[in-house]
């Protein structure tokens, strides 16, 4: 199990580059989360629904996503409440108090899907959440340290050295721990390094003599890494100034859900991409997507207040484009209605508009992987994605389709050309459909990248660096790995 001293310190990281490291010497390997926080998910084949995180991983590990691999998922939508999924499914909305009490029926579910995959593979690699020292969140613990103590599993504790103070959170976190917790920590592992290793010898030297628990390695900071993210907004490089490029702006909802629907494009060397945040001015640009949200209503109100509203009627009064996706989608109808409260307070909300339907919310979400033909412009071109959302939508818009996908329809397009939306993440995963919805908002000619493609070369890349920088032969006894092909 790779626990962390913070969130962010690294785990999603290293679990994905163990899997892919076992995985290229033949080595049957899974990952596993027991309890994943993030609005970041994704679809399995037969349609539940796990943390995105888990899906990377698997991926990296040569496997399809499977729900047993993140039986708990907590997808927040407000800062003490949460939409609770186990094994795949919603079961409620829960505030912070009551998940601590369910934690008991949730740890059920955690154990059982552990043990089917123990059932079905040589080695598990699993990830904790945030770090195992918060001593408030300590009782029924299924996230890090409780569930470690109930499969008997060895632990490795990564530390984010670009943060600074590593040496504090790593020895402050052993001595947060019961001594039992204590020996489970087999290794050491600090990240994201910078500059001479040989100006940090001592310190390491100082850290297995204070604690008697080695350092498996130094991992260096990977410059231009990229493994899409379990929740935060990636950290953006580089602006909207240089002109040459096209320019690409999402509002960063507070319940921005599934951002990394928008990876391939911040990798698009045509592309300058940039997510825009609160009390930021909205800069001019040639397209506008207005993401998901795991809060539809109150992102839409959200983005009034912050004056998105006028800045996108100016945008497609000057000809630019505005895609919807999802939530985004949805806001961009005459209204939504939530009678339920399925997405946050009963209520209705006018929407902005632009096309004309209107969207019901509904208690059952779906989750589906879906594939059919993109039909943007005068083209036709495969599409691949997936669905999560709990609205359906109805009205004359949906007569003129983003895509059809078997025997129905997805999306919308308005008359005049400028405005589209459709339920489906993934739209630009795909070389071809990336490719024609940025000539449909108006970049001819560009050298759309095959995302797939980068995404298993910086998997590779982060492997790599593991197998050159991390002790495999202590880690390989850590596993109780003995022979592997």
């Amino acid at each position: 199990m790779v626990q962390g001293t913070t969130s962010d310190a690294g785990k999603s990281i290293l679990v994905a580059g163990l899997c892919r490291v076992l995985y290229r010497r033949g080595i049957n390997v899974a990952p596993f989360k027991p309890q994943n926080m993030a609005l970041n998910s994704a679809v399995t084949a037969d349609g539940l629904e796990i943390g995105r995180a888990q899906a990377v991983q698997a991926h990296a590990a040569g496997l399809e996503p499977h729900v047993d691999m993140n039986p708990v998922l907590i997808k927040p939508s407000s800062d003490i409440g949460a939409q609770i999924i186990i094994n795949g499914r919603a079961i409620g909305d829960m505030d912070a108090s009551v998940y601590h009490d369910y934690k008991k029926v949730a740890r059920d579910a955690v154990l059982a899907a552990y043990q089917r995959l123990a059932n079905r593979y040589d080695a598990i690699i699993v990830e904790g959440a945030g770090s195992p020292a918060e001593i408030n969140l300590r009782d029924n613990d299924i996230a890090n340290m409780g569930f470690a103590e109930a499969v008997d599993c060895p632990v490795i504790l990564i530390a984010d050295i670009d943060r600074g103070g590593v040496f504090a959170h790593l020895v402050g976190t052993l001595a947060l721990l019961t001594a039992t917790e204590r020996a489970r920590v087999k290794g050491f592992v600090i990240n994201r390094f910078r500059g001479d290793i040989a100006l940090l010898q001592s310190g390491l030297d100082w850290l297995e003599q204070e604690t008697g628990i080695p350092v498996l390695g130094v991992l260096p900071y990977l410059h231009g890494l990229h493994i899409e993210a379990e929740d935060a907004l990636p950290v953006q490089p580089g602006s909207l100034a240089d002109l040459r490029l096209f320019r690409i702006i999402v509002p960063a909802l507070p319940r921005i859900s599934n951002h990394t629907d928008f990876d391939a494009l911040r990798l698009h060397p045509d592309v300058a991409f940039q997510f825009i945040g609160p009390d930021q001015a909205i800069p001019a640009a040639d397209l506008i997507i207005l993401p998901g949200s795991k809060s539809v209503r109150a992102d839409l109100d959200w983005l009034r207040q912050q004056g998105w509203e006028q800045a996108i009627r100016r945008h497609l009064r000057f000809g630019g484009k505005l895609l919807g996706i999802c939530g985004g989608f949805q806001m961009l109808g005459n209204t939504i209605h939530d009678p339920d409260g399925v997405d946050g307070h009963p209520g209705s909300s006018t929407g902005l508009g632009w096309l004309d339907m209107d969207t019901q919310m509904h208690q059952q979400k779906q989750l589906n992987q879906v594939s059919g033909l993109l039909v943007l412009g005068n083209t036709e071109t495969r599409l691949t994605g997936y669905e999560i959302h709990m609205g359906q939508s109805h009205g004359s818009a949906l007569s003129r389709p983003f895509a059809r996908i078997g025997n129905s329809h997805d999306g919308a397009q308005s008359e005049d050309d400028l405005v589209c939306g459709s339920y489906v993440h993934g739209l630009f995963d795909q070389k071809d459909a990336c490719h024609n919805i940025l000539r449909w908002a108006g970049l001819e000619n560009s050298s759309t990248p095959d995302y797939q493609q980068l995404r298993d070369q910086h998997i590779n890349r982060l492997a790599d660096a593991i197998e050159q920088h991390l002790d495999t032969a202590r880690l390989d006894r850590i596993l109780g790995i003995r022979n592997a092909n």
